[in-house]
């Protein structure tokens, strides 16, 4: 019995030590984040379940959850796919670390830098229907046509695929070797290897992948608002297009229940592939 009352008594004290370490991060937390989707919450029910009805049955929000899911749908894949394999190419090169650098320089092009890029790159007579004309191919209208969704994904994957290929190096260089060199002594080949040691260890880093990749979807609005203003072509017009569209309007009800919405989404994606892996 006095063991556990000296137990008690010791974490008692430890946590009266580092709780005044926790107050400002919980009090910011508390102010910045959750009081106000409280206030969210509260205001997407100033209609009853009016402003949810609403915004399900508007069809510029029809269009951008189609789209985003789209998006994500796609340039997530092949973001993972892609980074993946570049990081297999070279994560035991002596070249990674120079290599690495190179792949995570499009992070450091500011957002601006990045637009006159798309242009110059994707304008009716940009630099890529140039050397689309040279091959005899028609030019296309790349921002003003479906074309314009596969922009954003090039855009997506090109931004965020130095930064998806160093997470991947450092799950790999996490393996350890005697595990793959076991199995080749065993008569294993390089591509087994790969399937069925190096790929089941990397499971915790997928994850993490997975979901940073996932966030940072939702951030290629700046590039596709600063090309193509509040209302692009329809195929790249995404869930932050009708936000802004909306707090512009002053239309809070309405983007007060859509947030709701977004929050739930976001809450049932992140449970589910965390319960998927753990499966």
């Amino acid at each position: 019995m006095k063991d556990v009352v000296k137990l008690s008594r010791k974490w008692t004290s430890i946590w009266r030590s580092r709780a005044w370490f926790l107050l400002p991060g919980l009090i910011g937390v508390g102010v910045f984040a959750l009081l106000p989707f409280v206030d969210v919450l509260i205001r997407s029910f100033s209609n009853g379940f009016g402003n949810y009805k609403t915004v399900f049955g508007n069809g510029a929000f029809q269009l951008a959850v189609f789209n985003t899911l789209r998006f994500a749908g796609i340039g997530i894949p092949l973001l993972l796919a892609s980074s993946f394999f570049v990081a297999l190419g070279i994560y035991k090169s002596k070249w990674m670390r120079f290599l690495k650098s190179i792949y995570l320089l499009p992070m450091a092009v500011p957002t601006a830098v990045l637009v006159l890029i798309w242009k110059a790159f994707f304008h009716k007579a940009g630099l890529f229907n140039q050397l689309l004309s040279v091959f005899g191919i028609q030019p296309l209208d790349w921002l003003g046509s479906k074309a314009a969704f596969w922009v954003l994904i090039i855009s997506y994957i090109w931004k965020n695929l130095g930064y998806t290929v160093v997470l991947w190096i450092a799950g790999m260089m996490s393996v350890s070797e005697s595990l793959t060199e076991a199995a080749r002594v065993d008569g294993a080949t390089e591509r087994q290897c790969i399937i069925y040691i190096v790929m089941p260890q990397l499971r915790p880093v997928f994850y993490t992948i997975t979901m940073l990749s996932f966030l940072n979807s939702f951030k290629v609005f700046r590039e596709a608002y600063l090309v193509a203003g509040s209302y692009p072509q329809k195929s790249m017009y995404l869930l932050q297009h009708l936000f802004n569209n909306w707090f512009t309007n002053l239309e809070i009800d309405k983007m007060a229940a859509a947030a709701v919405l977004l929050a739930v989404f976001f809450a049932v994606c992140s449970l589910g592939l965390q319960k998927l892996w753990e499966r």
